[in-house]
C-alpha cells in the first residue's frame, strides 16, 4: 500500500524507556476501501451494495541496546478501533509480540493456508458459519518467534492467560469466557523448500490446547486443535491441501470438527489470476452434519486497485441440512 503520511516520532513506546531510551522512529498510516456487490441465488439478497474501509497505523523504532520495537494499531470499517499489537525484536532471541486478541496469531494463522486468489472458500460473501482452528487468538496473547531456528524453518509459540478475554485497557483486565475457557497455548511450525528439499514445497502444522473448567454436563475436557498441510508452487500453478481437527471438550452438542481444505490457483499473467477453493467441515454431534463451501475466483490488479469476482456455493451452512445457498460477489478494492 502507498503511505498516506509519515510523521517523525521521537519517543516511540515511552513505557519502554526504563529498559533503554528509544531512538527516533517512524509512524506511517495506510488505508483502503472495499466495495462489493452480492447477488444470492437461493435467498433474498436485500441491498446488494456493501462497503468497508480501514486504517492501519504502524510505528517502528530502535532502542539503544539494539532492540527493535514495532507498533500496529488497526481500525476497521468507519474508523472503528480493532486491535493493537507490539513486537519487540531481541537479537539472538527473536520477536516477542503482545496483542489484544486478534486473528493471525498462534494456530489461527493456519486457519486455511491453501492457495487462493482472493479469499477462502467460506469467505466470499455467503454466511457459511464454517468452523476453523483458532487457538488462543480470541484472547490477548504473548507470542514468541524464536530466531535460532534452522534455515527454512519458522516457529511460533503463543500463550494466553485467558483465551477469550481481550482488548483490556492499560492497568485493567478483560472479561472471561462465560466461566468455561481459561489459559491456553499454541505451537506452529512451517518448513520451506530449504528443509523439504523439494523446490516450491512448503509444509506446515500446528497444535493448540486451551484449558476449560469442566462441569461434567456441558464440558468434560480441554479444547484441543491440530492441523497439518502442504502447498506446492511450480511456475504459474499453486496447489495445496490442509487437514485440521478440533475436539471442543464438550460433553454434548458439537463435540468435534474435522476439516479438509484444498485450493489451486493459476497466474495468467502478472495482473490476472484464477483459482478454485473447497472447504469441507464435518461436525460431530447428536446429528452429524458436513458443511461444504466451494468457490471459483478471478482477480485482476491494476496498481493500487483490485477487481475480484467469486462464484460461491455452500451446502449445509452453519451445519444445518436445511441451509444451502449460492451467490456471486463482485469486489473492487482501492489501497492508499
Amino acid at each position: 500500500m502507498n503511505k498516506l503520511t509519515k510523521i517523525g516520532a521521537s519517543a516511540l513506546c515511552g513505557s519502554l524507556a526504563a529498559i533503554s531510551a528509544a531512538k527516533a522512529g517512524d509512524l506511517t498510516v495506510t488505508g483502503g476501501v472495499d466495495m462489493s456487490w452480492v447477488s444470492l441465488s437461493d435467498s433474498v439478497t436485500g441491498n446488494p451494495i456493501g462497503i468497508g474501509s480501514n486504517l492501519t497505523f504502524k510505528g517502528s523504532g530502535e532502542l539503544d541496546n539494539g532492540w527493535s520495537v514495532d507498533l500496529t494499531v488497526a481500525h476497521t470499517n468507519a474508523n472503528a478501533y480493532s486491535n493493537t499489537n507490539v513486537v519487540v525484536g531481541v537479537p539472538g532471541l527473536g520477536d516477542i509480540r503482545i496483542d489484544q486478541g486478534t486473528t493471525g496469531t498462534g494456530i489461527d494463522r493456519m486457519d486455511d493456508k491453501t492457495p487462493n486468489v482472493w479469499e477462502e472458500a467460506y469467505a466470499t460473501g455467503l454466511s457459511t458459519g464454517a468452523q476453523t482452528v483458532s487457538g488462543t487468538a480470541g484472547g490477548s496473547t504473548i507470542e514468541w518467534k524464536p530466531s535460532m531456528m534452522p534455515d527454512g524453518m519458522t516457529a511460533y509459540v503463543a500463550y494466553s492467560p485467558n483465551a477469550c478475554g481481550k482488548n483490556a485497557a492499560d492497568k485493567a483486565s478483560s472479561g472471561s469466557c462465560a466461566g468455561v475457557a481459561s489459559h491456553g497455548w499454541d505451537l506452529t511450525l512451517e518448513a520451506s523448500e530449504d528443509v523439504s528439499g523439494v523446490a516450491g514445497l512448503t509444509i506446515y502444522g500446528g497444535l493448540s490446547e486451551i484449558e476449560q473448567f469442566t462441569n461434567g454436563t456441558a464440558v468434560d475436557g480441554n479444547r484441543k486443535e491440530k492441523t497439518i498441510g502442504a502447498n506446492y508452487t511450480s511456475g504459474a500453478f499453486s496447489l495445496g491441501y490442509q487437514w485440521s481437527d478440533e475436539d471442543t471438550g464438550r460433553a454434548s452438542t458439537a463435540t468435534s470438527y474435522e476439516n479438509h481444505a484444498y485450493g489451486i490457483t493459476f497466474n495468467v499473467n502478472d495482473d490476472l489470476s484464477i483459482g478454485y477453493n473447497n472447504y469441507e467441515s464435518e461436525q460431530s454431534s447428536s446429528t452429524n452434519v458436513t458443511l461444504e463451501a466451494q468457490s471459483f475466483q478471478i482477480a485482476y490488479t491494476m496498481g493500487g486497485a483490485s477487481i475480484r469476482l467469486a462464484e460461491a456455493k455452500v451446502d449445509n451452512a452453519k451445519y444445518s441440512t436445511a441451509n444451502d445457498s449460492d451467490g456471486t460477489t463482485l469486489s473492487v478494492s482501492l489501497a492508499f
